[in-house]
């Protein structure tokens, strides 16, 4: 079974160190959720993940199916089956949701087969209505050009119709609950839940425990001041939901000079 190790990342933006030496293992099959005040490191952490140009990696290595993802371009961290969902999904106005999903499909199979063909358009129309009836979801949402005009819950229900579809082996959710109501957010969940399997690994960003009653987390990591602090089980994000995070404070930073 494969796992995302993550060994002492560091990641600098413009010359300003933000992650400080960040050791994370995220196993197939389990759920991991990063908590933490704003920036803390939390998204810095997913976009070094998936390769973004503006985010430096001065130290660390980051393992996948015994790869090092930190060395391959994020096309290539794709096709090796890391997912990211975004926090703010970008509106691509002209192309649909069904054509944007064919062409990532169709990029994969080529990556592994430069003779494939694709996928034969009854094959990927039969796939993409099996997981919209997964997710319920009208099937007319195949036909509208992605995430323009969308609500924000559209935009995330997007984001997990992709994931149903590519089988991502480790995906990364991204503040999936930013922006969302209370039905948007349950919809989203319920979808998220619905794809986990025992073959993918979870990698959860959010501020607050309202996603973690619905994506049930097996371990809750805090993220201050660039590095992973306090570990432990569920129950560690019910305490900050209780108490906020000046306690996590009190306990690792540093005391200022007088």
């Amino acid at each position: 079974m494969s796992q995302l190790e993550i060994r002492n990342l560091q990641v600098s933006i413009e010359g300003k160190e933000i992650l400080k030496g960040v050791d994370l293992t995220v196993e197939q099959g389990k759920v991991h959720a990063i908590m933490g005040p704003n920036g803390t490191g939390k998204s810095t952490l997913v976009y070094a993940l998936m390769g973004h140009p503006s985010y430096m990696v001065t130290e660390g290595e980051v393992f996948f199916k015994e790869h090092n993802v930190l060395e391959m371009e994020p096309d290539e961290r794709s096709r090796l089956g890391i997912f990211l969902a975004f926090q703010y999904p970008v509106a691509i106005p002209g192309v649909t949701v069904a054509n944007f999903l064919r062409t990532a499909i169709n990029a994969r199979r080529r990556a592994a087969n430069p003779e494939d063909k694709g996928m034969p358009i009854p094959e990927f129309r039969k796939l993409l209505k099996e997981k919209m009836d997964l997710l319920r979801m009208d099937h007319n949402f195949a036909g509208r050009y992605l995430n323009d005009g969308f609500s924000g819950g559209e935009k995330k229900r997007a984001e997990i119709l992709q994931m149903a579809t590519l089988k991502p082996e480790f995906a990364i959710l991204d503040e999936t609950d930013s922006g969302l109501d209370i039905d948007a957010l349950r919809v989203v969940a319920e979808g998220v839940n619905a794809l986990m399997n025992k073959d993918m690994g979870v990698l959860v960003i959010t501020h607050y425990q309202r996603l973690l009653n619905y994506i049930k987390p097996d371990y809750v990591h805090i993220m201050l001041d660039g590095r992973i602090v306090e570990s432990g089980g569920p129950d560690l994000a019910l305490h900050l939901e209780d108490q906020g995070y000046d306690w996590v404070r009190e306990k690792y930073e540093e005391p200022s000079e007088v």
